[in-house]
């Protein structure tokens, strides 16, 4: 049976001392103090000044910008402040709710920050947020199979990541329905 990815990381995590000389903590020191901020930068660094296979080098590389980007569980770092600068930080408070309704689906959610949105994530991703004009959030969501209706509708030219989207305006629309879309692609995930 294969393993799931979570299960392949805590294997390795596991093994990274034997095979590395070092443990996951030990390698995240290391990663902090090269001084280099992006994953491609952290990997390249410990590939070429450690010897590290790419494998290792990708979980530390990922558990050391994770630990970077404060709480887990929906941390307002560098990247989430950027999306909601400007012009769009009116629409900050409609995120909040989004990851409010989010942390209440459990505590194996993984709140990942990219550059111009926010992945979901549980085994793999179920949902992004990302702020699309200056008026409008949209909540893509990963339900193969589930019929557009009414506010749910295909995802479309929106985002090849996801299935469906959601138009959301203000935090009151992040209601039950949203929820429960929420929760169905969590649950498939």
């Amino acid at each position: 049976m294969a393993k799931s990815p979570k299960e392949m990381a805590n294997s390795m995590i596991a093994n990274m001392k034997e095979k590395t000389g070092k443990t996951l903590e030990q390698w995240v020191k290391i990663a902090k103090k090269s001084d280099e901020e992006k994953h491609g930068g952290i990997l390249k660094y410990l590939k070429t000044e450690h010897g590290m296979t790419h494998g290792f080098a990708n979980l530390v590389a990922h558990k050391t910008l994770k630990s970077d980007a404060g709480s887990a569980k929906g941390g307002d770092d560098g990247l989430v402040a950027a999306q909601y600068a400007g012009p769009k930080a009116d629409l900050k408070p409609i995120y909040d709710a989004v990851i409010k309704a989010v942390n209440a689906l459990g505590k194996d959610v993984e709140v990942s920050p990219k550059k111009s949105y926010v992945s979901l994530r549980r085994n793999k991703q179920f949902a992004l947020i990302q702020p699309s004009t200056k008026t409008r959030v949209d909540l893509g969501l990963n339900m193969k199979g589930a019929d557009a209706t009414g506010r749910l509708e295909k995802s479309g030219s929106f985002n090849a990541m996801v299935s469906h989207r959601v138009r959301l305006e203000k935090p009151g629309d992040v209601d039950k329905d949203v929820k429960a879309w929420l929760k169905k692609a969590y649950t498939e995930s």
